[in-house]
């Protein structure tokens, strides 16, 4: 049986950067990555540092798989919806400058992380890591519900509950109530003495990530064996509001699929325990699937559905566009087919 053409899928993360070939809709070979995550500034994020991260990744694949071009490639990207204008102006003529790219799909890492999920089936998916957000779709527009940065959200994720964590870690050592003994340990193991926290956190660029690094303290104190009741209240409360973002996002069906990814849901029965019973008290008729696959799986789905007529998703200016390059006697001309609206005839 002959395999299909190779495909570029890519995703950007809080993390760093991965890429991979695919065929068939599978990855060819494991995942390049880089250890820096792309740079985001005041003109949103840094379409020139994507590239120079990417652009050396996806060559060392093409040259590992003696092939010279690309046709299609799928884009996932945090902050690709809100910050990604400078991505979605650039990297259509780079690419297929570059990689011979005739089509593109840009995505916000939402999107990748529910494609990677559910595939192409309608339901609701919710991303856990530092941050949070839920992503739903009955096939005929998305919905997103948080996703909002620590300091206007986020609400569950891994800074949050590292945050709730410390606070009350300080009001242990305050003598206020809602403290907790426990937790205060754990804090001053890791950080040090309480008082010399707030020197260390504020003058730090990446809080969130701080933030996030003390939620697994959290969860052990919040497990069985500690059994602390002011970490295990933290859990019952990010569980509510993880729930709470799925049922926003979670299409009106009786049968809706639920999934959750991501690094925040390997802690285990201190969290998933009472996220199950959040999800049978705020989705009574949502079935929970387990996640397929990661956003860089997404990525190799969506680019893969470039090959074809595409799987049913729909488009709208931020959360997934697609691009579609042409050959002209002159030049090569981009065509976007994005106009910002999502209906049932704008769909890759």
């Amino acid at each position: 049986m002959t395999a299909g053409p190779l495909v570029l899928a890519v995703d950007s993360g809080g993390s760093g950067l991965r890429a991979v070939l695919a065929v068939d809709g599978r990855p060819r070979s494991a995942p390049l990555r880089s250890a820096r995550p792309v740079r985001t500034g005041p003109q949103g994020i840094d379409a020139g540092h994507f590239l120079e991260q990417l652009l050396p990744m996806a060559r060392a694949l093409l040259a590992d798989a003696q092939v010279t071009e690309v046709p299609a490639a799928a884009v996932g990207a945090a902050g690709m919806a809100t910050l990604g204008d400078r991505l979605r102006a650039e990297l259509p003529g780079a690419l297929a400058r570059e990689l011979g790219v005739r089509r593109l799909a840009l995505a916000a890492d939402a999107v990748t992380a529910y494609v990677g999920a559910l595939g192409f089936r309608p339901g609701a998916v919710v991303a856990g890591g530092t941050g949070m957000i839920a992503t739903g779709t009955d096939l005929v527009s998305w919905r997103r519900a948080d996703g909002w940065g620590h300091l206007l959200g986020d609400c569950g994720g891994g800074a949050w509950i590292g945050r709730a964590g410390l606070d009350a870690a300080m009001r242990a050592h305050d003598g206020r109530r809602g403290g907790s003994a426990a937790l205060l340990a754990r804090a001053e193991a890791v950080f040090g003495p309480a008082p010399d926290l707030p020197g260390l956190l504020y003058p730090r660029t990446d809080r969130p990530a701080v933030l996030a690094s003390f939620a697994p303290e959290v969860a052990a104190c919040a497990s069985a064996e500690v059994a602390d009741a002011v970490a295990q209240g933290v859990l019952r409360r990010a569980a509510a509001h993880i729930v709470e973002a799925a049922a926003a996002v979670a299409p009106r069906s009786a049968q809706c699929e639920v999934a959750f990814t991501g690094g925040l849901f390997k802690m285990g029965a201190p969290l998933l325990d009472p996220l199950a019973e959040e999800l049978a008290r705020q989705l009574p008729g949502a079935r929970r699937t387990e996640a397929e696959g990661d956003p860089l799986l997404g990525s190799v789905r969506i680019a893969t559905g470039l090959l074809v007529d595409g799987p049913g998703l729909p488009t709208d200016g931020r959360m997934l566009s697609s691009v579609q390059t042409e050959a002209d006697d002159e030049e090569r001309v981009f065509r976007a087919h994005s106009s910002g609206k999502s209906d049932e005839s704008d769909k890759i």
